[in-house]
């Protein structure tokens, strides 16, 4: 039997643990961790592979909790919680650093907060708060947070820009040294690097872009291609926001680098659900290059927040688990099939009715 656990993050006061069974492609919900509330973003320590970290999603004060992932795929009780200084915290991500970046999308800042002890334990004094110039007459909204070299990328989605965060080498905090602007409405959320390209997500527009990562601090950068990530034909009612898109590594059994964007549609929901829009980037470097849609693959989920592939080490990298953030559709696991190009549905649990963030075990 080939299985594997995935903890899974959602808008409750638990962290539930799933166990999936890629022989007979069963999904089963093996239990639920307590946690702070609201932990919606989830995030596994790339240096201690039993360690997890997860935002308090609450406004007007969010916070972040480290917790200890025990042998049988649980949580302990949170070992540490500290607060992220502003609302809604709807990202965190561990750094090869050792510190751990989390994002309030509400009050339009964030902390990247050092850690000690293996990194079970905050160190709060060292971790100012990072305030994001608010656009004229609007909000920053920064909704990730994005380690590339030595930067820390930030999609700012009320802001229309990608601030580059720098650490300071005698301070060791973290400053904005320049920013990648982006269309003006368009809403940049989540991003991903591959090959020496920024693909850019935009919740506002629904759009995905590709485009060069100009020298640091403020170099000009090239937008290749702009495109719809939209279904054709919508339903009348629906109205579609970007949210997620993922760049899984090469691989014998996969060896081209589709990206996958999931759609949300906050409008009038349909039985098939929002879609994962699968694209490939083409003639990089040439004249045409771009970006051209290969698949829309529809998932039964209402608004599809959160996704992520397996571990490639374990084979896992065959499988998407995907939940929305509303509805009553639980989460799904997706396989993919024909070298990537498309994905169907091979299991299904519906013990939870939303989730919003995964981490494969």
């Amino acid at each position: 039997m080939v299985s594997f656990k995935i903890l899974a993050g959602g808008y409750d006061v638990f962290v539930a643990t799933y166990l999936f069974n890629s022989d007979n492609l069963s999904l089963t919900l093996l239990g639920k961790s307590p946690t702070g509330a609201n932990p919606s973003w989830i995030t596994r320590s790339p240096s201690n592979s039993s360690l997890l970290y997860a935002v308090n999603e609450n406004s007007p004060l969010g916070a972040l909790q480290s917790f200890t992932i025990t042998p049988d795929a649980m949580l302990s009780g949170p070992l540490a919680t500290v607060q992220s200084e502003g609302g809604s915290p709807a990202f965190a991500v561990a750094l090869s650093t050792g510190s751990v970046a989390v994002m309030n999308y509400d009050s339009g800042d964030g902390r990247i907060i050092p850690t000690v002890a293996h990194g079970t334990q905050f160190v709060n004094a060292s971790a100012p708060l990072i305030t994001f110039p608010p656009p004229v007459g609007g909000v920053s909204h920064p909704h990730m947070a994005y380690e590339h070299e030595d930067e820390i990328l930030v999609p700012d989605l009320g802001g229309d820009t990608i601030w580059r965060l720098k650490q300071n080498p005698v301070t060791k905090t973290y400053f904005i040294q320049g920013s990648l602007p982006q269309p003006l409405g368009s809403g940049p959320r989540h991003i991903a690097i591959y090959n020496d390209r920024l693909f850019t997500v935009h919740e506002l527009a629904s759009t995905l872009s590709v485009q060069t990562i100009p020298p640091q601090p403020n170099g000009t950068s090239t937008t290749f291609a702009t495109v719809s990530i939209v279904p054709s034909g919508p339903a009348p009612g629906a109205l579609w926001a970007g949210a997620e898109v993922l760049i899984p590594q090469p691989t014998l059994q996969f060896p081209t680098p589709y990206i996958y964007v999931s759609n949300r549609n906050t409008g009038v929901q349909t039985p098939t659900g929002d879609s994962i829009a699968i694209f490939e980037h083409v003639n990089q470097g040439r004249p045409d290059e771009g970006l051209v849609l290969v698949n829309q693959v529809f998932t039964g989920l209402d608004q599809i927040r959160g996704m992520e592939f397996g571990n490639e080490a374990q084979g896992g990298d065959e499988f998407l688990m995907a939940g929305g953030v509303a509805g009553t559709a639980g989460v799904i696991v997706l396989r993919r099939t024909e070298g990537g190009r498309n994905l169907e549905i091979v299991a299904r649990n519906l013990d939870i009715p939303t989730r919003t963030s995964f981490v494969w075990l």
